[in-house]
């Protein structure tokens, strides 16, 4: 995995020490990842649904929500991201219990950085291996009160039918199968557009579609619910959270 690799990939670092955590998080930094931290297995999983990580770094013995009972939430509902566990305990059913809830890997401090930087990136090496050519694309999209669907390019929102132009359906189509990703505007360009960024359509394209689909889908355009902006980076869909 190249420089350029790792600059795309965020991990989610969840380690109650602070000293650990800082120096953890400073490696990965330095190794060209971005990086959301957690002290406590509350805020683990906040962040891991709201920052969509690629890869998951647990400390097993945290405050409020253990390492354990974070891995068994996120496993939940995702059975795709790299789980990393972290533990002073060495008992082989300690790591037992971590593997059958889903991690991945199972590290025992104290540990070395470049036996763990090897684990990160093997990790994320067999999720990329795993992953499928391409995301499936919905035949329909229900969340709250809104239902589309996309083969037919219509919707109903809050009782009222509305239509979808084949840009706005293929826009929208493409928000739900990423559905909790952040998608910057040229990403959309080119998988929506399918066109270069370097051509004379701009990302404002982006902006105007969105704002055509908002006055469509959601309940209060001026206050986006679905469709969220995040500033400088695109958008976010949260068809998730609103089902």
């Amino acid at each position: 995995m190249g420089a350029e690799d790792r600059e795309n990939k965020r991990i989610l670092a969840a380690e109650d020490n602070p000293a650990i955590l800082t120096g953890l998080a400073d490696l990965l930094r330095l190794e060209g990842y971005d990086v959301v931290e957690a002290s406590d297995g509350r805020k683990a999983l906040e962040l891991f649904k709201s920052s969509r990580p690629d890869l998951v770094i647990l400390d097993v013995m945290m405050p409020f929500v253990s390492g354990y009972d974070v891995c068994r939430e996120i496993r939940r509902y995702d059975r795709s991201t790299p789980i990393l566990m972290l533990t002073a305990k060495t008992a082989e059913v300690d790591r037992v219990v971590g593997l059958e809830l889903g991690a991945d890997d199972y590290i025992v401090k104290p540990f070395g950085m470049a036996e763990l930087m090897a684990r990160v990136r093997a990790a994320l090496r067999r999720a990329a291996l795993s992953a499928p050519p391409g995301l499936p694309e919905p035949a329909r999209l229900e969340a709250g009160d809104l239902k589309v669907d996309f083969d037919s390019m219509t919707g109903v929102r809050g009782g009222e039918p509305f239509s979808l132009t084949p840009r706005e359906n293929a826009l929208l189509r493409h928000f739900a199968a990423n559905d909790g990703r952040v998608l910057s505007r040229d990403a959309l360009l080119e998988a929506v557009w399918e066109i270069d960024t370097g051509c004379d359509i701009t990302t404002r394209s982006v902006d105007q579609h969105v704002a055509r689909l908002r006055q469509k889908i959601e309940a209060d355009p001026s206050s986006p619910r679905l469709i969220v902006t995040v500033h400088g980076a695109g958008y976010r869909f949260e068809g998730r959270r609103a089902s």
